[in-house]
């Protein structure tokens, strides 16, 4: 598949239905596969069959964490996809500046990767008061050349203000959680208004809503699954996605979205499917672990 770059309006729609992945432009100015692979709860001694699996289907990046527990089967694919875009996360018990330090080297010890593509610090935890402090750290890391770009995942505007406020840095990304039934307008405004990208996590919401009307009809329109609509959608709001499957025919359908498009009233319909109770997992104020 051919890699286009695209570095237009953050909300644009940057995936063209011609058979063409798009690569996305981050503040820092390096791109970013707009879709790839979620290897969440993939159980650790089946992740690199999956990881090469998908690879092999045309998946130009993998996202895994320290908390998945399967950083090594990741770093096994990568030895034979070394191209593969490779992002990881800084897990919630692991903040504070010297303990990021030493997560990190883990990280990249399991994954096998002198320099990470992207590294995320994975929730914001407010009330420990250590996410400026480990933030620092992801900068050290990206300065000393072992880390391409830094970014976060759960965290909300004022939980991004202070970030930047206290370093100067902004994050190339921020990954939430993100489908139509949660929607998340404002923070991904937010995220726009300070050139940093969307990813959403649990982009398929793990099926929720796919019997429903809206959806069932889109996907009828187009001759498509309501979990390809879905990821259409994201991909059209601009949003970087990562779903997940260990299956392989599901892993093929998930990518076959690049060739149609969703007009503007399927937008709108979709649109109608945001509720404020449609969060599925943690809130990033409160969250503990």
């Amino acid at each position: 598949m051919s890699r286009t770059d695209s570095s237009a309006g953050l909300s644009s729609a940057t995936l063209r239905a011609d058979g063409e992945q798009v690569h996305l432009t981050l503040n820092d100015g390096t791109r970013i596969p707009q879709f790839g692979l979620g290897v969440y709860k993939t159980p650790a001694d089946e992740t690199a069959e999956i990881v090469r699996y998908a690879a092999k289907a045309g998946y130009q990046m993998v996202d895994t964490a320290a908390f998945y527990g399967n950083e090594s089967g990741v770093g096994d694919a990568l030895q034979d996809f070394p191209d593969l875009y490779a992002v990881t996360k800084l897990w919630a018990n692991d903040l504070g500046y010297d303990n990021a330090m030493r997560a990190f080297d883990e990280s990249a010890r399991k994954l096998r990767r002198d320099v990470v593509d992207l590294y995320l610090l994975h929730w914001p935890m407010p009330k420990t008061g250590l996410a400026v402090e480990s933030w620092k750290a992801l900068i050290k890391l990206k300065n000393d050349g072992r880390i391409r770009s830094i970014g976060v995942c759960n965290f909300q505007p004022e939980h991004l203000t202070q970030l930047i406020e206290e370093t100067g840095v902004k994050p190339v990304l921020n990954q939430i959680e993100l489908h139509p039934s949660f929607q998340q307008k404002e923070v991904r405004a937010f995220n726009e208004s300070l050139d940093i990208r969307t990813e959403a996590w649990s982009p398929l919401a793990r099926g929720a809503g796919f019997d429903g009307e809206i959806i069932t009809s889109i996907a009828k329109k187009h001759g498509k699954t309501p979990g390809q609509v879905t990821l259409r959608w994201h991909l059209e709001l601009g949003n970087i996605v990562i779903p997940k499957s260990v299956h392989p025919k599901r892993i093929d359908e998930n990518l076959d979205v690049f060739d149609f498009r969703l007009d503007e009233d399927d937008m709108k319909r979709i649109e109608t499917l945001d509720r404020a109770d449609g969060r599925t997992g943690p809130n990033p104020y409160t969250a503990s672990f």
